[in-house]
C-alpha cells in the first residue's frame, strides 16, 4: 500500500494485483458504487461501463424468457436520419476533436472515423504521444517519430493538427474548434483538461451541442480519481492478471487488451451521446472509465467469489470446458524450432477419437478418463502420457490425424 501511494504521487501508473475477492474490497471501487447486484439475485457484478452524466444509471433486469415477447415485438427498420448523401456511412458529417494519447483514447476516435466522422487528432510536439516512442528503433532516420506502425494503427483515417495548449494562442485555437465540433474526446487523467479550463462545464459553455466524451484510468471521482494507469495497471487491479499463467507461476499481465476495450466502450457511449443529442438538441458527457471496461472483462472471477466464496486460481493453459487441454511438444522441438500441439479435447466422442488417433495407447484406456470430470481429476496424468506419445511425431502429420479423428487440434504459429 504504501509502494501504490509514494508512485501514485509521483504519476507512476501503479496498482496492486487483486484477485476475485479482493478487487471486490478496493476502496476505490467501493466508493464509486462499481459493483451491483445481479437481479437473479444471490452475487454482485460489475455495473455498465460507460455513463452520461445527468441521466439515471440504467437498473440491470432480468434477461426476458424464450418467448416473453414474441406476440409485443415486430420486425422493423430504422428510419434515416440526418443530411447524408444515400450509402454514406452512418457519421458522415459528424466532426470529432480527439485529444487522446497512446491506444485506448485513439482506438475509440478511430471507430468514429471508421464509421465516417471528420475525426482531428490534437497532440503537441512538446510532449510527443508515447505511442510514437515506438518507431524510437528508426531514430537515425529523418522524422522518426512518424515510423511507429502502433500509432499510426492506432490513428489512421485522421486529420492531424498540433497545438501548444500550455499557450494562449494554442489554447484560444483549440476552444475555437471545440466550438465547430459534434464530438470532444479526451483520455488523460482529469487534471489535466480541467487544468486547460476545458472541463465539461467549460466545453459546454463554448458548445451547449457538443458531446464530451473522458476516458480516465479510473473516473472522475473516487479516492483513485487522480492515479494514472494503462492496459497493464487494469489487468493487474481487476484481476485480470491474477488468473494468467502456470499454476506454480506469477500472475502475468495480458500487454494490452484493456486499451481497445476501452475504446469501444468509449466509442458506443459517444453513439449513444450522438443520439441522445437528435432528441434532445443538447450534448453530453460521457464518461468512461478504463477501469470498469476492464472489470466488465474479469467479471467471472468476481461472480464467482460473491456467488460462492470461491477465489479463481491460475490454471495454465487449462479450462473448465475442456480436458485434456494443453501445449505438447512434438519432434524437432528447441527452443530454435519450437514443434507445439495445441490440443483441445471438449466431448466425450473427441477423446475416443485421440486415443484412436493416438493408437489406444496403455495409460489413456482407463474407464475414469470417460468422462469429463474424470479428465479433469486425472490430467496431469493424461498430460504425460500424451506428451511421451507425441514426443517423437511429426507435428503436422500428427495434427492431421487428430483433425481426421474429429480431435481440435493445431499449431502454434
Amino acid at each position: 500500500a504504501e509502494i501504490v501511494e509514494t508512485a501514485a504521487l509521483l504519476r507512476i501508473p501503479v496498482a496492486p494485483v487483486n484477485n476475485g475477492e479482493t478487487v471486490l474490497q478496493h476502496e476505490h471501487f467501493r466508493a464509486r458504487g462499481v459493483f451491483v447486484e445481479n437481479p437473479g439475485g444471490g452475487f454482485e457484478q460489475p455495473r455498465s461501463p460507460y455513463y452520461i452524466h445527468g441521466t439515471a444509471r440504467p437498473v440491470l433486469a432480468p434477461a426476458p424468457a424464450l418467448g416473453e415477447h414474441t406476440a409485443s415485438v415486430s420486425a422493423r427498420s430504422a428510419p434515416a436520419t440526418g443530411n447524408a448523401e444515400p450509402g454514406a456511412r452512418p457519421l458522415a458529417g459528424i466532426r470529432v476533436l480527439d485529444a487522446t494519447a497512446w491506444w485506448a483514447g485513439p482506438s475509440a476516435a478511430q471507430m468514429l472515423a471508421h464509421l465516417g466522422a471528420e475525426v482531428i487528432h490534437m497532440e503537441a510536439i512538446q510532449r510527443l504521444d508515447g505511442m510514437r516512442m515506438f518507431g524510437g528503433k528508426f531514430v537515425k532516420k529523418p522524422q522518426w517519430w512518424e515510423y511507429s506502425s502502433m500509432f499510426l494503427g492506432a490513428n489512421s483515417n485522421k486529420r492531424g493538427l498540433t497545438l501548444d495548449l500550455d499557450q494562449p494562442e494554442g489554447l484560444e485555437a483549440a476552444r475555437d474548434l471545440i466550438k465547430q465540433c459534434d464530438v470532444f474526446v479526451e483520455n488523460y487523467s482529469p487534471r489535466v483538461m480541467e487544468k486547460f479550463g476545458l472541463d465539461w462545464e467549460a466545453v459546454h459553455a463554448l458548445s451547449p451541442t457538443t458531446v464530451m466524451v473522458r476516458m480516465p484510468a479510473f473516473g472522475l471521482d473516487g479516492p483513485w480519481r487522480d492515479h494514472v494507469g494503462f492496459a497493464q495497471t487494469m489487468e493487474q487491479i481487476t484481476g485480470m492478471a491474477w488468473i494468467t499463467g502456470h499454476v506454480d507461476d506469477q500472475p502475468r499481465i495480458q500487454r494490452g487488451p484493456c486499451d481497445p476495450l476501452a475504446g469501444m466502450n468509449a466509442a458506443f457511449g459517444a453513439l449513444v451521446a450522438l443520439a441522445e443529442r437528435e432528441r434532445t438538441g443538447k450534448g453530453s458527457l460521457v464518461e468512461s472509465a478504463m477501469v470498469e471496461g476492464a472489470l466488465n472483462a474479469a467479471a467471472e472471477q468476481i461472480i464467482e467469489f460473491s456467488a460462492y466464496g470461491r477465489v479463481m486460481q491460475r490454471n495454465g493453459n487449462r479450462c473448465p470446458q475442456a480436458a485434456p487441454q494443453g501445449l505438447y511438444a512434438c519432434a524437432g522441438h528447441d527452443p530454435a524450432s519450437e514443434q507445439w500441439l495445441a490440443l483441445s479435447v471438449e466431448t466425450d466422442e473427441q477423446w475416443q477419437g485421440l486415443c484412436a488417433a493416438l493408437g489406444n495407447p496403455p495409460g489413456l484406456d482407463d474407464e475414469r478418463f470417460a468422462t469429463l470430470a474424470g479428465r479433469h481429476a486425472g490430467h496431469d496424468e493424461i498430460d504425460a502420457v500424451i506428451a511421451q506419445l507425441v514426443a517423437n511425431e511429426a507435428l503436422l502429420p500428427l495434427i492431421e490425424t487428430l483433425n481426421a479423428h474429429g480431435v481440435p487440434a493445431g499449431e502454434v504459429q
